[in-house]
């Protein structure tokens, strides 16, 4: 990343998030040509990054959307996404959530509970209108990833367990606002497993056999997201070859039906950066400090998930120390990494807290009444 652009950056207040649009481009394009060899519909998980400049180059390669709030559907129609292409998952829908969007005509409900189907419904019908809707079941799979961020398994507060989809169908043939169109599975976050989603295959292959054993015909298998990235190497790019290839080699399509994927993390991650200044460089008793000018506030997976993200210190090609680099925030927990290898580091020198357009920008918050970062993008540079 170096390339003279360390210059460039220190014209700019930090921290800000640096995106590398050639990145996002290509992972786009990668995206694309795997999900048309078999048809399958990709709709970009806003969660992990509603950057407007980000929604409308992923909007412009034809995906549509993915969304778990209202806002996040207002965001994806205000940067160009059809109705048509929107589905809205969520465990804890508002009433004023599903009114605004049926109103606002999206294409399809995923659905977590029976009382969730039923307020749908209703409000459906006071708009004298139809809901499409599909259902989000708890197939049972570890995603082997961090905890917080394991959606699948029996204690998980998402998704109807399976043991109840008879009373979910025997209901749902009572109303009249809604319509089934499928099915919805999102098991994890960050799954960097091929066999997690070998499972899910399995699992969703039983579950088209137990539907059709009870006369209902599912025109989509929506199998969401998931898929991880490498952060040690946050120029690698995704497995993306594999992973649609496995989706497109296990998964029983029948006719009529459509595959529905919910990538986030892996289209935005890599082309993002969190760009940070060092203030100061600490001596402790066991260890050096190079506390920056970012914070958990700006980045909070390390604090959050303890999770990895390379740094790389841009202003420096010294011999190499150990550091800890920490951030200002009155929390012991804004700390970014313990103990790693960075050349020589002073005062002034600019870090790239790399893979970062993922669950970066998105999550920055206000905590100390610190102020949020800009975005800074290749192209302006």
């Amino acid at each position: 990343m170096k390339n003279n652009i360390e210059k460039k950056f220190r014209e700019i207040p930090t921290p800000f998030y640096y995106y590398d649009l050639d990145v996002l481009n290509e992972t786009c394009r990668k995206v694309k040509e795997e999900s048309e060899k078999s048809d399958f519909s990709i709709h970009y998980a806003v969660k992990a990054n509603a950057n407007p400049r980000i929604l409308g180059i992923i909007e412009s390669y034809g995906f549509g959307a993915d969304c778990v709030s209202y806002n996040e559907i207002e965001r994806a129609l205000q940067c160009g996404f059809s109705p048509k292409d929107i589905v809205f998952a969520g465990v804890g829908k508002t009433d004023r959530e599903i009114e605004s969007a049926l109103k606002a005509r999206i294409s399809c409900f995923n659905c977590e509970s029976i009382a969730e189907i039923e307020v749908i419904d209703s409000i459906a019908g006071r708009l004298e209108m139809n809901a499409t809707i599909a259902l989000r079941i708890n197939p049972y799979i570890e995603a082997h990833t961090h905890k917080y961020i394991t959606t699948g398994i029996a204690e998980s507060k998402f998704g109807i367990s399976t043991w109840e989809l008879k009373d979910v169908l025997e209901r749902i043939a009572t109303l009249g606002n809604v319509t089934l169109d499928g099915i919805h599975f999102h098991i994890g976050s960050q799954i960097t497993l091929m066999s997690v989603f070998k499972s899910l295959c399995s699992r969703v292959n039983e579950l088209q056999e137990w539907f059709s054993s009870q006369n209902i015909d599912l025109k989509s298998i929506n199998l969401g997201g998931g898929l991880g990235i490498d952060y040690n190497n946050p120029d690698r790019a995704p497995d993306f070859d594999e992973y649609f290839s496995l989706i497109r080699e296990l998964i029983r399509i029948r006719p009529g039906q459509k595959i529905h994927l919910e990538p986030g993390r892996s289209i935005v991650a890599q082309c993002g950066s969190l760009i940070t200044k060092v203030l100061y460089i600490k001596k402790g008793s066991n260890t050096t400090f190079a506390v920056v000018d970012a914070g958990m506030t700006d980045l909070i997976r390390p604090a959050l998930y303890q999770a990895h993200h390379e740094i790389q210190n841009l202003s420096s090609d010294g011999k190499t120390a150990k550091y800890d680099v920490v951030g200002p925030i009155c929390e012991s927990s804004d700390t970014f990494a313990k103990f790693i290898e960075l050349p020589e580091t002073s005062r002034g020198d600019i870090l790239a807290i790399r893979s970062a357009g993922a669950y970066g920008e998105i999550m920055a918050s206000r905590y100390n009444l610190r102020d949020l970062p800009g975005a800074v993008f290749s192209d302006e540079l």
